[in-house]
């Protein structure tokens, strides 16, 4: 091998050496790099806190002389934060907090920002703790190799006539995912929290939450997607039988919709809102079915509703299957207490038909067929 610039015979315990510590070198600079983005993350991040939590933004509407005197203004309002930073306040950070659309600010931002910066805390000590014990870090990404890489991948190559196959069905589902769902998070490295399902790499995560929002995201370690989840699993493309059951509150009106719906194509990592769009709306009630099941829910109103009767069945057979952006069939105009799972419901789609493909032994939705096609199945 060529050490130093120079060609050096060595045997095969030290290459092994050479070669670990070169991979030594090259994860603590990984770390390094990783911590850097992480402090630099969590410095604007408290910026921007502290400029709307503090109302320093208010500087922006305040009639200064120019420009020059609004960055002065608001970086001398930041004089007793500074102490509290990890740094010196920069120009070019002054600069790009103004670039940011001054809004009305809910408490809710500020909550959210206090969640982005102890995640972001947490990383920081996670990384700080992988640089001080780097031998048993670099230990633990060689084992993750061999776990991840070696066991059950022999060649198992046969010869056959190819087939049609999409990259989703032939991806090897070699991670998990995990949901915390009260905090929001999603990802593979959450094995404390509750577990959804096998996955591979490449797959997408769909998540629904308790404000009527959806959205799709990719498989990461970890992603923050909202918290109040109260679905999430594995989103097939273009799955037409895949019906979501829902019903939910208006949070103007207080009338209450029930909705079938598919979902087969999205934009990754945008949300969409599944109620009226309404603030406080919420669902009450929500099943994802594979096969178009529609089961009986009972709708238990409020004891003070003026409604006379206060318990109703609702029976989702009855409500037609249509585009997620659909408002939903009116439920009750009166306040709901709570809505039940009553009785287990039957598919309400067509038969599926499957062919037999005798030139490359597969079943198929695709009607490709050599001798006969099965018969009809649900």
């Amino acid at each position: 091998m060529i050490v130093d610039d120079k060609p050096k015979f060595i045997g095969a315990s030290e290459l092994l050496r050479e070669s670990a510590e070169f991979t030594k070198g090259l994860l603590e600079r990984e770390l390094q790099i990783k911590l850097a983005e992480l402090e630099e993350k969590w410095h604007y991040t408290s910026l921007e806190k502290i400029f709307f939590e503090k109302g320093i933004y208010k500087e922006l509407e305040q009639k200064h002389k120019d420009w020059e005197a609004v960055i002065g203004a608001i970086d001398k309002a930041f004089g007793p934060y500074k102490k509290n930073l990890k740094r010196e306040i920069a120009r070019e950070d002054i600069l790009k907090l103004t670039e940011k659309p001054v809004r009305r600010i809910y408490r809710l931002d500020i909550n959210e920002l206090n969640e982005q910066i102890k995640g972001i805390e947490a990383d920081i000590k996670q990384v700080k703790h992988d640089l001080a014990n780097l031998v048993d870090y670099t230990v633990a990404y060689y084992e993750g190799l061999l776990k991840k890489y070696g066991k059950g991948r022999e060649r198992r190559t046969e010869i056959k006539v190819f087939d049609t196959i999409q990259v989703q069905q032939v991806a090897m589902a070699n991670t998990k995912i995990y949901v915390n769902r009260e905090d929001g998070f999603i990802g593979t490295s959450l094995k404390k929290d509750e577990f959804v399902a096998d996955c591979s790499d490449i797959d997408n995560i769909i998540v629904f939450r308790r404000d009527g929002k959806m959205l799709v995201t990719k498989v990461a370690d970890k992603t923050f997607v909202g918290k109040d989840i109260i679905h999430v699993d594995v989103f097939r493309k273009n799955d037409e039988r895949m019906t979501y059951n829902m019903v939910y509150s208006d949070g103007k009106s207080g009338i209450s919709f029930a909705k079938r719906f598919n979902v087969t194509g999205i934009t990754r990592d945008k949300e969409y809102d599944l109620t009226k769009g309404e603030k406080n709306s919420k669902v009450l009630y929500f099943t994802a079915n594979p096969n178009g099941e529609a089961e009986v829910v009972s709708v238990k109103l409020t004891a003070n509703s003026a409604a006379r009767i206060k318990e109703l069945d609702l029976y989702f057979e009855t409500i037609a299957i249509k585009g997620r952006g659909s408002m939903g069939n009116q439920v009750t105009k009166y306040p709901v207490r709570a809505v039940k799972f009553k009785e287990k419901g039957v598919s309400t789609l067509a038969g599926l038909k499957i062919w037999y493909d005798d030139a490359v032994g597969r079943l198929n939705t695709d009607s490709r067929c050599i001798r006969g096609q099965l018969p009809e199945r649900r």
